[in-house]
């Protein structure tokens, strides 16, 4: 069993940056997925970034260049750095790592961003 705790959320201006965190209980150094989720109220979970086996990084369309996702092994903690935000980025935040066939899911973080 893993237990994944997200912080850094908050409220934000537009064009602002916030900084995600992850901690999990284990070591997080041979899972198979690690990610961050959002879902806005009356939307769908939607996957917005992830690093998967080998270290590749996946970021969905609307957040690249902007979002950046990073583990520290060390730390068994995975980041998100989020700059150049915008309204359309609120939402809660999630966590989410795959060791072998089970997934864990943090409670979520929310941020917020004002125009």
């Amino acid at each position: 069993q893993v237990q994944l705790v997200e912080s850094g959320g908050g409220l934000v201006q537009a064009g602002g940056s916030l900084r995600l965190s992850c901690a999990a209980s284990g070591s997080i150094f041979s899972v198979n997925f690690l990610g961050w989720y959002r879902q806005a109220p009356g939307k769908q979970r939607e996957l917005v970034a992830a690093i998967i086996s080998g270290g590749i990084t996946n970021y969905a369309d609307f957040v690249k260049g902007r979002f950046t996702i990073s583990r520290d092994n060390a730390k068994n903690t995975l980041y998100l750095q989020m700059n150049s935000l915008k309204p359309e980025d609120t939402a809660v935040y999630y966590c989410k790592i795959v060791r072998g066939f089970s997934g864990y899911w943090g409670q979520g973080t929310q941020v917020t961003v004002s125009s």
